[in-house]
């Protein structure tokens, strides 16, 4: 099918009590609580009553080429971002659980839906996996800073199914995986350890890269990520001690894209093509503005970027999941390396899963109609097999 699709836009309010500090800029988040906006993709004849709901902890997707071409095979798609739409900076993942909880009920109270299907898409998939397990067996009572988000008392609607769609174990797995170990002073990028300066030319190794050099890369990755992570906690309990107005506070943090798999394709193989990503050349976006975690306040840096503290784990989470699930792993992934959907399919809990493969597919499908077709089959030929 080829229909004819309609957008509408769509505005969903998350009442909440008023935080002690101003998370996004102007009027996102208002007295009354933070303001969703996004766009149903529907088809004008023939639609499903079953909504695929996208959403990414910080982008926004209605631009992506799957929620158009799976509104035009008859399914809507509802793409809605979150309170953090386009500037995770201050991101707390268990106000977006709060914010998919939000959109899930106006899907089936406002618009009308029989079936909502969460269609997780990259980071979405971690978050979808973090809402079920919630929206399930809710026991989250306060963020990990130890400020109040009860999803407990939330009441968050349960889903009918999830589909896993390019998708990753977590945001802070990936910046575990991703950022450059050679950074030796926060403050100070430019003091860089020489023998794990990935992009170097005076790098001591080249691909593929020995084991006993990975293992050290590993390590040293991690032990970053426990600095910062122990800069923050040390940050957070002074300004508590103070006692004053000022509560938060922002940081950069310098150089966090540089995985070795983006380099060396025997790490991992897949169909990906060496020296890119998703981002373009990896070198520059190592040091790019858009990096991963490039800036946050303490609190979003132990909900989203630490990973000893963020909830939103996708294997820990899927192992609460027992509705349906489509794992899709795409061959060709430039971003998402590729163990990540196999972990999630097998961690996942329900009984009824099913993991599909997309040959060559990027992480963006970008000038692939072929495999983004494929990926329309897999999911409507789900859903019909569900009667959805």
């Amino acid at each position: 099918m080829n229909l004819p699709v309609e957008r509408r836009w769509v505005h969903v309010m998350v009442s909440e009590p008023t935080p002690p500090y101003s998370e996004s800029y102007a009027f996102a988040a208002t007295r009354e609580g933070a303001q969703l906006e996004g766009v149903l993709l529907s088809p004008t004849v023939g639609a499903s009553d079953t909504l695929l709901l996208m959403m990414h902890p910080a982008a926004t997707l209605q631009l992506l080429p799957l929620p158009e071409a799976l509104a035009q095979a008859g399914y809507p798609v509802l793409c809605m971002g979150s309170r953090y739409a386009r500037n995770d900076t201050s991101l707390i993942y268990e106000k977006v659980a709060l914010d998919l909880g939000a959109c899930v009920r106006h899907a089936k109270e406002s618009l009308g839906f029989r079936t909502v299907v969460l269609l997780g898409w990259s980071g979405g998939g971690s978050l979808a996996l973090f809402y079920q397990a919630q929206a399930a067996k809710p026991w989250i009572t306060h963020t990990p800073a130890g400020d109040p988000v009860d999803l407990l008392a939330a009441d968050l609607p349960e889903v009918d199914g999830i589909v896993l769609d390019a998708s990753h174990q977590s945001r802070a797995g990936m910046l575990r995986d991703w950022i450059d170990p050679s950074v030796l002073d926060e403050a100070n990028p430019e003091r860089r350890d020489p023998r794990l300066d990935l992009y170097s030319p005076d790098l001591p190794v080249r691909p593929p890269y020995p084991a006993d050099w990975l293992r050290e890369y590993r390590t040293a990755q991690h032990q970053r990520i426990q600095r910062i992570t122990s800069r923050v906690e040390e940050w957070l309990h002074a300004l508590r001690k103070r006692g004053g107005a000022e509560v938060e506070r922002g940081f950069v943090t310098h150089r966090t894209l540089a995985d070795p798999r983006f380099l060396d394709t025997s790490i991992d193989p897949n169909d990906r093509r060496p020296g890119h990503c998703y981002l373009g050349l990896p070198e520059t976006a190592n040091t790019g503005p858009a990096g991963l975690a490039r800036f946050s306040t303490l609190r979003s840096w132990l909900s989203q970027w630490s990973i000893e503290h963020t909830r939103a784990n996708g294997t820990r989470c899927a192992a609460q999941i027992t509705v349906p699930l489509l794992a899709i792993e795409h061959g060709g992934d430039d971003a998402v390396p590729q163990p990540e959907m196999g972990i999630l399919y097998r961690a996942c809990a329900s009984t009824d899963k099913q993991m599909v493969l997309i040959r060559h597919a990027t992480h963006l499908f970008s000038g692939q109609p072929a495999q983004l077709h494929e990926a329309v089959e897999h999911i409507t030929a789900w859903c019909r097999r569900h009667a959805w």
